[in-house]
């Protein structure tokens, strides 16, 4: 199964709707905090139809009623909380999107992939038989500075990471 993991998307439309059309292989999304505005359910849920979603929020969903409201009108779409725990395809898997609370957690070995956000820097890395996975800022920014934006999908049966960066758009304040 191939898994597509996106965080910190900061309502940019831009690099949500590239993101999606690169992830029409992937059978699975996980989004993993900071959409942002209820809206970005919507593209979500279009731009990966049929297919499950699973959301966890972050420290800057606010809107967490109307982030729940759009939820209900996509079957496939479902809110988390702000912890995720399942099992897919026989991995054991772990998301929420403090990076303080899930590195401590994948240190400990009791999941086969644990995931996160938080801090908008791109992370793969191994810890015993974990592997943690921070897909970096969908937004493309790190505190105040421009990045490149990243998103990653996660194959279970090879336990592989493919990361996708997207250009740095030019900003003009």
């Amino acid at each position: 199964m191939k898994i597509a993991i996106l965080s910190d998307i900061h309502d940019n439309v831009w690099n949500l709707k590239s993101a999606l059309a690169q992830l029409q292989e992937a059978e699975t999304l996980l989004c993993l905090g900071d959409l942002c505005a209820p809206f970005i359910v919507n593209m979500l849920a279009e731009g990966f139809p049929e297919r499950p979603i699973h959301i966890i929020f972050g420290n800057n969903d606010g809107d967490h009623y109307r982030i729940h409201a759009k939820t209900k009108t996509f079957p496939h779409v479902e809110v988390h909380g702000e912890i995720f725990q399942a099992e897919l395809d026989g991995r054991r898997l772990f998301a929420n999107h403090f990076n303080y609370l899930a590195l401590p957690i994948a240190q400990s070995g009791q999941f086969d992939l644990v995931c996160f956000g938080h801090n908008h820097r791109y992370q793969v890395e191994r810890f015993g038989k974990t592997l943690a996975i921070n897909p970096g800022p969908l937004m493309g920014f790190d505190g105040d500075n421009p990045v490149p934006a990243s998103f990653v999908t996660y194959d279970t049966r090879s336990d592989e990471v493919i990361t996708y960066r997207l250009p740095i758009l030019p900003f003009t304040p």
